[in-house]
């Protein structure tokens, strides 16, 4: 109904007018109507998710043995049952620890959603104001422009060549033009040129609408009903590590099963064979692992989000690691986007009437014409005013132009503003005068100058072909210095093997003058007009895309052409971009990188990550970062591996030379706790290795096993194991006792896995510069630390855990042996570290 009625009509059935709600009315209209977004799925309660965690096959497996455990003592008589309990008490305890990880995980990826809400721009109390479009609400007056998504169902009220892609609603992906007016009564409503839709985008033109339904009310919001909720994907990395955790998880009950049959064959109770083994495979399958690497991702885009990086998708973090090329637009984002017009070559009364009267002030040039022009006297407000806008044809990325038809007192004027070699064919000019403006053009396009044109002509009547027989006004140069820091950031990328590529839709002398000056090239080699590329075959871009630095005067078709020229060299590209036609580009590469100030919604939905301050050295940063928590997830892998290969090996090398079993059930599992979590997650929170910007990218799908890393991980954990036998054979040789050998052994392993955590925090020395500290992983240490000398140190733990009292001296052994691993790691990392410099004297003495 609401496109069949007048425009008078409409204002007052919404009790609204052209000038928008008051601030006031839209606060009650938010709580009586609710936020304009969709309903998902309720999250499930606490508790569901609690018996949630205890579904898993192997926590089945544990209770069943519990039980089994009081049966046994209840038929005996015994009546011990407190192993079962204790038993009991852990696996509840690990499942609320679980149930805590998913929860924060979730909570942080629900603030992402956030930092990614669209906005838009509406009249209230008759001022423009940007909102959440959550805010939206019916009666609002919404602004539409080229390349932002329309917020709710609306009604226009103004149309300046508008268009709209509804693909999203409809499936139809042709242009749809717009208008103002009643549409027929026997029209449907979506088919009706009068209405834009909730989600749908402008591609062309801008407007004014007023809302008539937001949320689940809209066309959309219906369709959302129906398919209720929404999960985060698992990224690539997070569905091989379940995968690796599986494999892992089948062999760990494989060789608790050999353990267990090895036990009985040796005359072991087999009962406590039985629990030992349960408790064994449930400690060594790390089925915590995708939960921690979510969590690890989640905290990691935090982080990332104070440093004006905005992730929106989570394999973006891991793919970051592996860029190899930057392909960077220059305007704004290797520039400060702070246009000054600097010379003008021309008419200059006429050049400034045409900038600020064919001008919808959207971006850092158009603003800065109108102050140009204001600043000679030129209010934009009274042009407007003297010459009100009647046509339009848009400014697209493929034309490099735009222009605006004025009604005069005696007809029409005809405003275009564009690219000089764009307009100068469209103009009425000699060849001296061509030559006079080509030449300036130059001069000022090789200073670092971004130039623009104005043409006009007078017209009697609307319609016919504007954009020609037009008078040239003249030329302006407008300068944009490159940003602070955008050179360090530059020199600090191609220092870690990536390629920095400037692609531009300036002119090449200018794009050579800021790559220049800002160290993405050195002379005029590597650089590739347009024209150039549509003249070039595909293999020829192949042989010569290596050596390319700057693409000049390109269009977003063309960027899309590198992106996959690119990808055929095995480069992982990273590809910013603002507008509506970028979205391809952003969507193609490998991390499409959208500007969060200048960008389009489009682009914004496009791309993997939302650059808050339109900035390059953010890029930089964000490469940094995505190194840093992949370096991070491949710690805490081979942190809780190695651990879980430590405690196999104990009980395996002990049940295998006919022995008891060194750890019971409960110490296994208590092990499990203190050790498989805060550690883990400190691993997460370290920050970069100062040097990670050194290194070569990660290749992509590389195995987060590959290096060595497999082979590492194996050793260690023997390392580990055999660590705890010894201490094993301590106590029960040098002091007589098997249950003291036992405690030192539990001990021993469990404090082991904590110092090995520190040895595992980086590649480099504890005392390097490189390293940077770690609060959390302190803070871990001392929890877990504390934990596990309580249950061996206090009488009431001791009984519970079946612990022994160790002396001052069996407790400096054991800290002793605990340290091993990180005294080993740290020799080994020193011994590396001298024979680069080692390598670098003998260098010096040669030469």
């Amino acid at each position: 109904m609401w496109h069949t009625i007048s425009e008078k009509s409409l204002m007052e059935k919404l009790n609204t007018s052209a000038e928008g709600l008051s601030n006031d009315q839209a606060a009650k209209r938010l709580e009586k109507f609710g936020e304009n977004s969709f309903e998902e799925t309720k999250r499930k309660s606490f508790f569901i998710e609690f018996l949630k965690q205890l579904t898993d096959s192997m926590v089945l497996i544990l209770l069943a043995a519990a039980a089994l455990s009081v049966a046994v003592s209840y038929i005996s008589g015994d009546g011990d049952y407190l192993d079962a309990l204790i038993i009991l008490a852990i696996v509840v305890f690990n499942a609320i620890t679980g149930v805590v990880q998913e929860f924060k995980a979730e909570h942080a990826l629900e603030a992402l959603k956030k930092m990614n809400s669209p906005m838009a721009r509406v009249l209230r109390d008759n001022k423009e104001k940007t909102v959440d479009t959550a805010k939206i609400v019916p009666g609002d007056v919404i602004i539409l422009n080229s390349g932002g998504y329309v917020p709710a169902d609306a009604r226009l009220i103004e149309a300046n060549a508008l268009r709209a892609d509804e693909s999203a609603l409809t499936g139809e992906t042709k242009e749809v033009k717009k208008k103002t007016g009643i549409a027929n009564l026997d029209q449907h409503e979506i088919d009706s040129g009068n209405m834009v839709w909730a989600n749908t985008v402008i591609t062309t033109g801008r407007g004014k609408a007023v809302v008539v339904e937001t949320g689940m009310n809209t066309q959309t919001g219906k369709v959302a009903g129906m398919i209720l909720g929404s999960e985060t994907p698992e990224t690539p990395l997070q569905l091989r590590l379940k995968k690796t955790g599986k494999i892992l998880g089948l062999t760990a009950v494989l060789i608790c099963a050999v353990i267990f049959f090895m036990g009985i064959v040796r005359r072991q109770p087999p009962l406590e064979m039985f629990m030992t083994s349960i408790s064994l495979a449930v400690a060594a399958i790390p089925e915590g692992l995708p939960a921690i690497v979510t969590v690890m991702l989640a905290i990691g885009v935090q982080k990332m989000a104070k440093k004006n990086a905005v992730i929106r998708k989570l394999p973006a973090v891991e793919t970051l690691g592996s860029a190899t090329v930057i392909c960077t637009d220059k305007t704004g984002t290797l520039t400060k986007n702070e246009m000054t017009i600097t010379d003008i070559f021309g008419d200059r009364q006429k050049i400034l009437e045409c900038f600020a009267l064919c001008n919808d002030e959207v971006g850092a040039t158009e603003k800065a014409l109108i102050r140009a022009a204001e600043r000679d006297g030129l209010s934009k407000k009274q042009l407007d005013g003297q010459f009100p806008r009647v046509d339009e044809i848009p400014f697209t990325s493929a034309r490099k132009m735009m222009s605006t038809v004025h009604k005069t007192k005696t007809g029409y004027i005809v405003i275009s503003k564009g690219a000089p070699e764009v307009l100068l064919p469209l103009c009425s000019i000699s060849e001296s005068r061509k030559k006079e403006i080509l030449s300036k053009n130059s001069q000022l396009a090789e200073s670092g100058k971004r130039v623009l044109a104005a043409a006009y002509k007078e017209i009697t009547q609307l319609g016919g072909k504007y954009e020609e027989n037009l008078i040239l006004a003249g030329l302006a140069g407008m300068t944009d210095p490159p940003r602070e820091g955008v050179y360090e950031a530059v020199k600090t990328c191609k220092e870690a093997g990536i390629k920095v590529v400037m692609i531009t839709g300036d002119q090449q002398d200018t794009a050579l003058a800021i790559a220049r000056e800002t160290g993405i090239c050195t002379g005029r080699d590597g650089a590739v007009s347009g024209k150039e590329l549509d003249a070039m075959s595909d293999d020829c871009l192949d042989k010569i895309i290596g050596s390319c630095r700057v693409f000049s005067r390109v269009t977003p078709e063309h960027k899309m052409r590198l992106i996959r020229a690119f990808q055929r060299q095995g480069e992982v590209v990273a590809m910013t971009g603002d507008g509506v036609n970028d979205a391809p580009a952003l969507k193609n590469a490998d991390i499409g990188c959208a500007m969060g100030k200048s960008g389009t919604d489009v682009a914004k939905g496009a791309a993997d990550m939302v650059l808050a301050d339109d900035n390059f050295v953010t890029i930089a940063e964000a490469v940094k970062q995505g190194r840093g928590i992949y370096a991070n997830i491949k710690k805490a892998v081979r942190f809780l591996l190695s651990s879980n290969i430590g405690e196999i090996f104990t009980i395996f090398i002990a049940i295998f030379f006919g022995r008891e079993s060194p750890l019971t059930a409960i110490q296994l599992l208590w092990m499990n706790l203190v050790t498989d979590s805060l550690p883990a997650i400190a691993l997460g929170l370290q920050p970069p290795d100062k040097d990670i910007m050194s290194k070569k990218p990660v290749k992509r799908n590389r195995s987060i096993f590959a290096d060595g890393l497999g082979y590492t991980i194996f050793i260690e954990g023997i390392m580990i194991g055999v660590i705890a036998t010894f201490a094993y054979i301590i106590g029960e040789r040098f002091f007589g006792s098997a249950a003291l050998g036992g405690t030192m052994s539990f001990c021993t392993l469990s404090m082991s896995q904590l110092f090995h955590a520190f040895a595992v925090e980086s590649e480099h020395s504890l005392f390097s510069r490189y390293v940077r500290r770690n609060k959390f992983m302190m803070f871990a240490f001392i929890i877990c630390m504390t934990m596990q000398v309580s249950v061996a140190a206090f009488e009431p733990l001791r009984n519970i855990f079946k612990t022994s009292e160790m002396t001052r001296i069996q407790w400096l052994i054991t800290l002793g042996l605990s340290s091993l691993p990180l005294v080993i790691s740290e020799i080994e990392k020193l011994a590396a570290a001298r024979k680069p410099e080692m390598g670098k004297r003998k260098i010096r003495q040669n030469a």
